[in-house]
């Protein structure tokens, strides 16, 4: 029998990312809501600062889920399970990028994007942002302005608070590689904007509500039709 959608939050939420994963891994699928409710905002945030569509955001994160579901085998805890799950959104997002022909050089000595950070923010009054959902506004335009080597690390490092080396483990780059752009990052972004931001910085790139439920229904849907087409998936 393939994957149904059975809410399994109330007794679940307690559980560990690896405790999850070795019941689903044993057969108890609808634990799998568990994982995508507990990240959902993260590939959000992360295939949404890569791609700047809502949409292929949401693409990307069912197609996220689906292939780490099927490779949740290969999962071995040698990193945290959210930075495994982080590098695949990753990976997903960039190759949906590169199909678009929209991928741009990542190489640290070209054009740090001074220009177009400063046509971002230069036009917004900082006197004019003193309202939290103003100053959130404005996060997510310095955030969206940066080029995308940036933005993404800035993303989990600053938005998600992943530690350095968990960042590094989801971009594929060395501590230090993550420690040069984040600080470079910063210096696009200006340091006052986000001390300015401070506890509001989470409430930005929301992704709730019917957002979430579309994407959990879409990524078990394609698993029961996974199942029926090949039954030696579980």
């Amino acid at each position: 029998m393939g994957p149904t959608v059975v809410s399994a939050r109330p007794k679940s939420e307690s559980l560990t990312d690896e405790e999850v994963v070795y019941r689903v891994r044993g057969g108890e699928t609808a634990l799998y809501e568990v994982i995508m409710r507990r990240y959902n905002q993260r590939l959000y945030r992360i295939a949404r600062a890569i791609l700047h569509s809502d949409a292929e955001a949401e693409d990307v994160m069912q197609d996220a889920y689906v292939r780490a579901y099927e490779h949740l085998d290969q999962f071995a805890a040698r990193a945290p399970f959210a930075a495994w799950l982080s590098r695949i959104a990753v990976q997903e997002a960039l190759a949906r990028l590169r199909q678009s022909h929209r991928t741009q050089p990542l190489d640290d000595t070209q054009n740090d994007g001074e220009q177009s950070m400063w046509m971002t923010s230069k036009s917004l009054d900082p006197e004019q942002s003193a309202f939290g959902a103003q100053l959130r506004d404005l996060l997510e335009q310095a955030v969206l302005g940066l080029p995308e080597h940036y933005r993404t690390v800035i993303m989990l490092r600053d938005i998600e608070e992943l530690s350095t080396t968990e960042t590094a483990v989801a971009l594929d780059l060395t501590e230090d590689n993550v420690k040069v752009r984040l600080h470079r990052g910063h210096g696009m972004i200006r340091r006052w904007l986000l001390d300015r931001v401070g506890a509001d910085a989470k409430e930005a790139f929301p992704f709730m509500g019917a957002r979430c439920d579309r994407v959990v229904e879409g990524v078990f849907n394609r698993l029961a039709a996974a199942n029926a087409a090949d039954p030696s998936i579980r």
